[in-house]
């Protein structure tokens, strides 16, 4: 199961991310996402845990507790929706190329 975790700490690392998530079942992967120019966090990340009810168990849990000092928000990813709009939120349709 996928987890979404925000408001995390800009200085918390996929390895103790890993650790709080550990506590409650067998972690597949711990990402913090971060930004492409600058390579710091953006302040979120994913967990995937191989067992639903203990994924659902550390949602109840760790949702709302401070990690690092951060009230962190702990919920099931959303999948990407597909056929959304693009990063220019559709303002190049209908205009002619310009090359």
């Amino acid at each position: 199961m996928n987890i979404y975790v925000g408001n995390l700490s800009y200085k918390l690392s996929e390895d103790e991310l890993r650790g709080a998530f550990a506590a409650y079942g067998e972690v597949i992967s711990a990402r913090i996402i971060t930004d492409r120019a600058t390579g710091e966090s953006k302040g979120f990340g994913f967990v995937e845990m191989t067992n639903r009810a203990q994924a659902e168990e550390a949602i109840r849990k760790l949702d709302g507790t401070q990690l690092q000092g951060r009230a962190i928000r702990v919920n099931e990813a959303r999948p990407k929706a597909e056929g959304g709009p693009s990063r220019d939120n559709g303002r190049s349709q209908g205009r002619a190329s310009r090359f």
